[in-house]
């Protein structure tokens, strides 16, 4: 994988286990190492949808993969030899939120919880729980955020069962290292996308992504002043495998390309200059947001200095990963 197919082959005859395996992310993380050239590691996707997941994978069925079908708040650790672990099971769409939020936090602690149980019977060699920015609340300067940087979640609003839940899961990770010795690092990812993303996806990338295909118009329902870094698909994919082959046990590492500082406004504009063919403008029409779940007016600037020190460098710009994300959504529905 980049510069790290030869460190992959310390994981020759490894089990791995990875969980939301049909998300975004865990997908493009199977499709890696099962296409990588580097070993022969055994891959074990826990799933919730069998007939989504052999759509998926189907074509490395036998081929050292294997599926597991169960909810991650239902899996029942047993010692079956796995070596590490990768905990990408969340939930994710906004909405939920605030609509479902005892499912978001039953979701994140109870599944976590189970699969630092698992981590801990197996007796792992690396477990790494994907967490999220949103820890950080909702900053409001362009000051750079590192892994030690405060937050301001207010516990009152409904929307907090998402960042909450996950500084609970970070902390329950590390009790589980403190008290069981378990190997842990923490990933706080950075907005993801590229190829994998649904055309149907409800995250605002998508929407624009949507409207360049479609030659419509933009509708902001802000006046798009919340600023953040993103990260493009593959380079969220070295940045895990950096820390499971580099990373200090124990440690918390920011995942974002920092390049891609802007605002959603400026990064509507890009989409429509860029993919639009000239038909795409940018249009405000601010309305009431919160039933949508989405994030209030922040400026998210990340650093990821600290994971750049293990050797890890995000290839990817924001119009890149746009021209790849548009590509591949193009392609799905022509397929379809």
């Amino acid at each position: 994988m980049m510069n790290l197919q030869t460190e992959l082959k310390e994981l020759n005859g490894k089990r791995i286990f990875i969980t939301g395996a049909t998300g975004l992310i865990g997908h493009a993380l199977i499709s890696a190492l099962m296409n990588s050239l580097s070993g022969t590691f055994k891959v074990i996707a826990c799933v919730r949808d069998m007939s989504k997941a052999i759509r998926m994978f189907g074509e490395y069925l036998g081929k050292n993969f294997e599926m597991h079908c169960c909810d991650v708040c239902d899996l029942k650790p047993i010692d079956n030899g796995i070596d590490y672990i990768i905990h990408c099971a969340s939930m994710t769409t906004s909405k939920d939120f605030v609509q479902r939020p005892v499912d978001v936090i039953e979701t994140s602690v109870v599944g976590t919880k189970n699969i630092l149980e698992y981590a801990r019977i197996n007796n792992v060699k690396a477990m790494i729980y994907l967490s999220t920015m949103e820890v950080y609340g909702a900053p409001t300067t362009d000051d750079v955020i590192c892994e030690t940087s405060a937050n301001n979640i207010d516990t009152a609003d409904v929307r907090s069962s998402y960042p909450e839940s996950k500084r609970l899961c970070e902390n329950l990770c590390v009790a589980y290292m403190k008290q069981y010795n378990v190997p842990i690092n923490v990933i706080r990812l950075t907005q993801t996308f590229g190829e994998g993303v649904s055309y149907n996806d409800s995250r605002v990338f998508a929407e624009f992504a949507r409207c360049a295909i479609e030659g419509k118009n933009i509708i902001l329902k802000t006046k798009g002043e919340t600023r953040r870094n993103y990260l493009y698909i593959n380079d969220a994919i070295t940045a895990i495998l950096t820390v499971i082959l580099r990373g200090v046990r124990g440690e918390i590492y920011n995942a974002a390309n920092e390049n891609t500082y802007c605002s959603i406004f400026e990064m509507a504009k890009l989409v429509a200059d860029n993919f639009g063919n000239g038909k795409v403008n940018v249009i405000i029409r601010e309305s009431d947001i919160t039933k949508f779940g989405y994030a209030p007016k922040l400026k998210m600037n990340l650093s990821s200095r600290k994971l750049q020190e293990l050797g890890w460098t995000p290839k990817t710009d924001l119009k890149e990963m746009f021209g790849a994300m548009i590509e591949y959504m193009r392609d799905s529905i022509e397929n379809a």
